[in-house]
């Protein structure tokens, strides 16, 4: 699992040490073959043969992924973080899992691709990825003065600050801001001020800004985390219910940098939904597994 490239340049080698702690800490080097032989799911074959839910003619996670028999999506509001990620599109249907360089990851789980700005660079890994999506989110939906997220060390950078023009500035192992650029609100900025995040955030400090949920109120925008070194993050993109019982749909984002994807679920993979029954820990995903209680709700989704 390998440091983020572009660090050097941006800050010393005292502050990397200092700041980057958890989803892409350079210790994992040596602990990555013994984690992922660790956390490795075996799969077994399905009982019978299953029916698919997953519609290769659909545009949208949407449209994509179908309910299974006898449920219906909950109900979300026009705006949502729901109604945003529902209608999010996604690639056709079959395409691989691209990386950061452009290869193909070789274990693919996906049931469906978003079409999501990913980079050239490694640095949109797991934790990057469920930023980007709320950051997206809010900034469609009229909320820029609410984007902000803190770093692994406690600082908080705002939205607002960067687009006023304000840089990073750091001096030992403080950290805060100067002003460096004209105010600027455009993508361009708004892809800046993401790498900037996406540098110095981490599992560790998205699990710190995230309060615990019980698995019977689980919603869209959810996350199951385990914030460390390594640490890993899923999200809760979908959500359908019968009888008042919740089934999700999870997708990730993962090292080295990658598209961001809806998980197959392994114990049906033509029925990439998870259920309440199978929320039991250790909870098993394709290429993760969460030993401890782990649902949590960003406090800027509260």
């Amino acid at each position: 699992m390998k440091v983020k490239k572009n660090l050097k340049k941006l800050i010393p080698i005292a502050m990397a040490a200092f700041l980057f702690t958890g989803c892409a800490s350079a210790a994992k080097q040596d602990t990555k073959g013994k984690e992922e032989a660790k956390h490795k799911v075996i799969r077994e074959k399905p009982a019978k043969e299953e029916v698919s839910l997953i519609d290769g003619t659909g545009k949208t996670l949407e449209g994509r992924i179908k309910v299974p028999k006898g449920y219906k999506r909950t109900a979300e509001k026009k705006g949502s973080l729901g109604d945003f990620l529902r209608k999010y599109k996604v690639m056709p249907d079959n395409s691989p899992i691209l990386l950061y360089d452009g290869r193909e990851k070789d274990n693919d789980d996906a049931a469906c691709v978003f079409r999501m700005h990913l980079g050239d660079k490694d640095l949109q890994q797991c934790a990057d990825s469920v930023i980007r999506v709320y950051a997206e989110y809010m900034r469609k939906s009229g909320r820029q003065d609410q984007i902000a997220f803190h770093f692994v060390n406690g600082f908080t950078c705002d939205w607002n600050s960067y687009r006023s023009g304000k840089r990073i500035a750091v001096n030992g192992n403080r950290v805060g801001w100067r002003v460096a650029k004209p105010a600027s609100d455009s993508r361009e900025t708004f892809e800046g001020y993401l790498e900037t995040v996406f540098n110095y955030a981490s599992t560790l400090s998205l699990e710190k800004e995230s309060r615990p949920v019980r698995a019977k109120d689980i919603r869209i925008g959810d996350i199951f985390i385990k914030g460390g070194s390594p640490g890993h993050v899923v999200m809760v993109v979908d959500t359908c219910e019968k009888n008042g019982k919740r089934a999700f749909l999870l997708a990730q984002g993962y090292m080295p940098a990658q598209q961001f994807h809806v998980l197959r679920n392994d114990a049906h993979r033509e029925d990439p939904w998870y259920y309440p029954e199978e929320v039991v820990y250790p909870f098993r995903t394709p290429e993760f597994t969460f030993y401890d209680k782990c649902l949590r709700r960003p406090e800027y989704l509260l």
